[in-house]
């Protein structure tokens, strides 16, 4: 689950070196994985490594040899000369007794499959010149291709693609994944991603001490609430979701619902008075409160019972919503700001972050998406427009003091204490009107039952990744807490909790 920085799994090599493993016995085994997915992906027919001139290369090297002594037909282009080689991939390189191919797209040929050993995730600045005719002639060929460790052209740590990159049918790594395998564009390029173990071994995750990870159960399975037998539903907490006026009201009633599915003992809509009929027509086990004023809502807060709160989805942009989040931060309570509540602090930010820092131990939830996300951290966003959202979201924790979570097809959370995690369960049907809302309900559901913010957010994006594809195809928000129950069935059988 550790997701691991370029410079982290380098740091892994380095540990496992030093710990007695020589670095070529690293290479072997990781050329051996490559040749075992090449067997699994093609079996029979011609084979091409693509060699670079680093230890990527070296791999494929190792590979190409592994897979002649099986049989199969070989052939290896090499990106330098054979004697420009250094260290392990020189040594690599002197397993191969055959000849190399000249570095032209030409050479390419009709093969079954392309080993791509171009790069992997070292790459740091723009594809150019030969390599980059090389990589388009890749991707021109039609064979699948197979990419050690990364796809060539894509950067490790950030996603990003430099100038140009391999488009992998599948993607074979070591040890731990490295952001790019999770971050957009970076996994849109590599297809599935086979995790090999080359012998390095796991104790040296206790000296790089890594702060990303990726986002499933074993992240936060100590954190997740269950149920007691002898439980009451106030023991599980009172979720409040402020609504907006009559004109907009389904988000809110729909984070409601999220809220009570998420395990919310109860969930309360505080709604305006002209809204109120409508609100309370909609709804049947979430219940309403008319609250109009900023005075009316903090003396609803004064019952400590509502523990948890979202305010944002459908509440309106302005004066009303800024006075309703300083109101329930002053409080203390855990919230999650979305959608309304974010944008009315767009001409501010500060406002809102000082109001974040007043709190103690504030938990609490921003979830923007990408057109929020620089209304409130626009510093962040022109500082550096390609640092990668990792990078981004963890600026933005510690520059508000709140968890922050930003929306997308590689959910990002992020705490002030530099944890983060990344999700990949999304499905595409999910990018849905009212999707927000309901994440954000399953949020403060969770926040409710005492589960502390970074778990929350990172539970809540994974659940309502999994509510979807539960859903499936033509998936509507208001379908996503009526599948949540599946979701917990799933998840109950994977921790062996009983129900």
């Amino acid at each position: 689950m550790e997701v691991l920085t370029t410079a982290e799994i380098e740091r892994a090599d380095r540990l496992a070196i030093a710990a007695g493993t020589p670095g070529f016995a690293l290479m072997l085994s990781a050329g051996q994985a490559v040749a075992e997915a090449a067997t699994d992906l093609v079996e029979q027919g011609p084979i091409l490594v693509v060699a670079g001139p680093g230890n990527n290369g070296g791999d494929g090297f190792v590979a190409a040899a592994e897979l002649a002594a099986q049989g199969r037909e070989v052939s290896v282009i090499l990106m330098c000369e054979r004697d420009q080689l250094k260290g392990d991939a020189a040594s690599a390189a002197r397993g191969w007794k055959h000849p190399l191919l000249p570095f032209t797209p030409q050479a390419i040929g009709k093969p079954a499959l392309i080993i791509d050993a171009l790069f992997g995730a070292g790459l740091s600045r723009p594809v150019e010149g030969e390599a980059r005719a090389m990589i388009e002639a890749i991707n021109a060929n039609g064979a699948p291709v197979l990419a050690v460790d990364l796809p060539s052209g894509i950067n490790g740590t950030s996603g990003a693609v430099m100038g140009v990159a391999v488009q992998a049918t599948e993607t074979v790594t070591f040890f731990r994944k490295k952001p790019a395998h999770l971050l957009l564009p970076g996994r849109i390029h590599c297809g599935p991603v086979r995790l090999a173990d080359i012998g390095i071994p796991a104790q040296v995750l206790d000296e790089i001490r890594p702060q990303t990870f990726e986002n499933t159960p074993e992240v936060w399975r100590t954190r997740f609430p269950v149920p007691k037998i002898d439980g009451h539903k106030y023991a599980r907490g009172h979720a409040l979701i402020v609504s907006g006026g009559i004109e907009a009201t389904g988000a809110a009633r729909m984070a409601a619902r999220a809220a009570l599915r998420a395990g919310a003992g109860l969930a309360t809509l505080a709604s305006p008075r002209d809204a109120l009929a409508v609100n309370a027509a909609a709804l049947t086990a979430v219940m309403v409160r008319a609250v109009d004023t900023v005075v009316e809502f903090g003396e609803l807060l004064a019952d400590k019972r509502f523990n948890a709160l979202v305010i944002g989805p459908g509440a309106g942009v302005g004066e009303r919503t800024r006075d309703f989040v300083h109101t329930a931060l002053s409080m203390r309570r855990p919230a999650v700001l979305d959608a309304d509540a974010l944008t009315s602090f767009a001409a501010a930010p500060e406002r809102l972050f000082e109001s974040i820092r007043l709190s103690f131990d504030p938990q609490v939830v921003l979830t923007p998406h990408e057109g929020e996300f620089p209304r409130l951290f626009s510093d962040i966003s022109n500082k550096n427009p390609g640092r990668s959202k990792l990078e981004r979201v963890r600026d933005a924790a510690e520059r508000c003091g709140a968890v922050v979570l930003l929306k997308g097809p590689d959910t990002t959370v992020a705490a002030r204490d530099g944890r983060a995690s990344i999700a990949a369960n999304a499905p595409p049907w999910l990018a849905t009107a009212g999707a927000g809302d309901v994440l954000a309900g399953i949020i403060a559901g969770l926040l409710a039952q005492g589960v502390p913010a970074f778990e929350a957010a990172s539970i809540g994006v994974w659940m309502h990744g999994e509510a979807a594809r539960e859903a499936g195809p033509g998936l509507i928000a208001e379908d996503l807490p009526e599948t949540l129950p599946a979701v917990f069935r799933r998840i109950y059988d994977e921790f062996g909790i009983d129900y």
